[in-house]
């Protein structure tokens, strides 16, 4: 009795501590509070669920049966809302706050809610290399479920809970990309239901334009309802080579040498400051020396990026062995870097052996909880983005990124960019060699103001023919937006499909300068 009693005399303070406070100090102030006692507990509640669930359906393949019958629901519900007059955009029903994506999208409130309850796993055909996926199906499911059975995905964008539809309606990148693309290259074909309540498979070559149309478009061409995507054979481990190195020429170079070695699986680069970075290789293997393993992913390991730092620190190179899907999902833990703002003790080891079970709190149930003080705070306060820009130009993207944010780490990811139709392509002709730019965490330059510097940051990547992932803030106005992105295509299937009047554009989803 008595470890209960203590229990509640401890819930009771902490209720007083709270009610004497008031409940937006302790969420602005002391949030690790709340996090603590009530999101990880409730985080971890979500995941138990989602898995056994994930698991009962596929091994029950009850998934495929039932599938049908979702995408019947969701065009009944799109040809009643034509009935009814169409009098106002549609987008999908599942709630702004469930999506990894830290951007508050108001537009759910005022237009037609269309539910779209899919996130199973249909098929996995092991003979023609591809996996179909429902669109809120996740990264953590795909691992899992892939992994058992000696399959994986070319790129598998690193956290657990950014589903396939994000990944193609956005877009998505992981260390693989130098070799295989973003997350849409990976993908062979799409289900979408359009505006007027039909269904269509696209693929390269059956209605190609859709299909290259459809990444980036965040919705706004139609309703996806499966995907197949490309899977390939995995291995036990990756082979990852750790290898300091400093200024920023050296940095550059290094960088840029091992993401054109296609030998290599995996790229990855954390830099720490402008001339400090450790560069990491990494080639599937399913031999292991065991005194170099490594299960990074392990709830009392520390986390990823002060692991990586250590070898900064102490000026040397190492080599691990890392469990594919440990390696997969090493920035999930402290979701980057981002969870050292939020709970600053988090990489103590004596809070890691405790409870680091029970890490990470989920990014929805973050930003369901943060209220709109905290949001402004974080908005006026935090960066969070990622800029894409040629390969070429990564050292004076890097002084750029210091001299107008001065965020670090920062994250360097390679990827190669296909010369395709649709919103994001080269400049040229040719596939051309590009690097994600990650920008996570609170800026240290001097008078730093959200709008101003993002808008000169994003000036930059437009001169230089980049661009920027749409889940973050996005500060252009229209004609610079499209000067970013290509619109052709898209505009002249928004108009042959009928979307104008169906779904918003692209634009006026996501740019701050548009969104009411």
């Amino acid at each position: 009795m008595e470890p209960a009693v203590s229990l509640a005399v401890c819930a009771l303070l902490f209720l007083l501590w709270v009610r004497v406070k008031g409940l937006e100090f302790v969420l602005i102030h002391q949030r690790w509070v709340f996090v603590c006692l009530f999101l990880l507990p409730l985080s971890l509640i979500f995941d138990i669920y989602y898995y056994v669930r994930a698991w009962v359906v596929f091994k029950l393949s009850s998934a495929p049966r039932l599938h049908e019958q979702r995408v019947r629901d969701i065009q009944k519900q799109v040809r009643e809302w034509k009935e009814q007059g169409s009098k106002t955009f549609m987008c999908t029903g599942r709630p702004g706050w469930l999506t990894v994506s830290l951007r508050v999208g108001k537009y759910k409130k005022t237009h037609k809610n269309i539910m779209i309850n899919l996130m199973d796993i249909l098929e996995v055909d092991t003979k023609k290399q591809i996996v179909r996926v429902e669109p809120l199906v996740s990264m953590g499911q795909v691992t899992a479920l892939l992994n058992s059975i000696g399959w994986t995905l070319p790129v598998l964008p690193e956290l657990d809970d950014l589903t396939v539809g994000g990944l193609i309606m956005g877009t998505g990148i992981e260390s693989s990309s130098h070799k295989y693309g973003l997350f849409q290259h990976i993908c062979t074909a799409y289900e979408l239901i359009l505006a007027d309540g039909s269904f269509v498979r696209c693929t390269p070559s059956e209605n190609s334009d859709l299909f290259y149309a459809v990444p980036w478009s965040c919705g706004t061409l139609g309703f996806l309802v499966a995907a197949e995507i490309r899977i390939i054979p995995a291995k036990k481990y990756v082979k990852l080579r750790f290898e300091p190195v400093r200024g920023l020429e050296a940095i550059c170079e290094k960088f840029t040498h091992e993401s054109q070695r296609l030998e290599n699986h995996f790229v990855e680069g954390l830099l720490y400051s402008l001339d400090e970075a450790v560069i990491m290789t990494g080639v599937m293997t399913d031999d292991v020396e065991p005194s170099k393993l490594n299960s990074i992913g392990s709830y009392y390991k520390p986390w990823f990026f002060k692991h990586v730092e250590n070898y900064l620190k102490t000026n040397r190179e190492g080599l691990e062995y890392i469990p594919l899907r440990h390696y997969y999902h090493r920035h999930t833990r402290s979701i980057f870097w981002e969870l050292q703002d939020i709970i600053p003790f988090g990489n103590n080891p004596i809070f890691r052996y405790l409870f680091g079970w029970m890490v990470p709190p989920k990014i929805s149930l973050l930003k369901l909880t943060q209220g709109e003080t905290l949001r402004k705070l974080y908005e006026q306060h935090h960066v969070v983005q990622d800029m894409l820009v040629p390969m070429k130009c990564l050292p004076q993207a890097l002084h750029t990124f210091q001299n107008d944010i001065h965020v670090y780490p920062i994250w360097l990811c390679p990827f190669i960019l296909p010369s395709q139709p649709g919103l994001v392509h080269p400049k040229g002709d040719e596939a051309e060699l590009y690097v994600d730019i990650g920008a996570y965490g609170e800026p240290r330059v001097k008078h730093f103001e959200a709008r101003s510097c993002m808008r000169q940051l994003e000036k930059f990547v437009r001169s230089v023919h980049g661009f920027q992932m749409l889940y973050a803030d996005c500060y252009m106005n229209r004609e610079e937006f499209w000067e970013m992105f290509d619109g052709s295509l898209y505009h002249k299937l928004r108009k042959q499909l009928g979307c104008q009047d169906a779904f918003p554009e692209v634009y006026d989803k996501i740019c701050k300068a548009a969104r009411h």
